[in-house]
């Protein structure tokens, strides 16, 4: 058996870009924040609205350093009409299902292109 070198430096280098892609401050983490911007916007446009109360509680949280990223309806937000909590009557809306619910639907139409364009990133990242 031939022991060689040849095409060593090169796989150490690939091996450190991929290293790097997934710190936070990398393409995993850039690939994260992506996605989970996109779907907060996607989730504001989705959200029925009365007051817009609603649409405009939906808030973004980065966790794990940026490498989670979590959205969630802002439990201060309040209905100026009737005074009642965002964060209490959000879900009750979302679980009416159908065009009602945002995150599902959040999930179902723009999870898909989101995937992609983060994939799109990471990938990049890693080259």
């Amino acid at each position: 058996m031939k022991l060689t070198i040849r095409g060593l430096q090169q796989a150490q280098q690939a091996n450190l870009r991929a290293i790097a892609a997934t710190k936070p401050g990398g393409a995993l983490g850039r690939a994260v924040l992506y996605a989970t911007t996109g779907a907060q916007r996607a989730a504001v446009v989705i959200t029925h609205v009365d007051t817009g109360a609603l649409r405009a509680s939906h808030r973004i949280r980065m966790e794990r350093g940026g490498l989670r990223g979590v959205i969630y309806i802002d439990p201060t937000g309040k209905n100026p009409r009737t005074g009642q909590r965002t964060a209490i009557y959000g879900p009750s809306e979302h679980a009416r299902g159908g065009s009602h619910a945002f995150y599902e639907r959040t999930v179902n139409e723009a999870g898909p292109d989101l995937v992609r364009g983060a994939g799109t990133i990471l990938a990049r990242g890693v080259r």
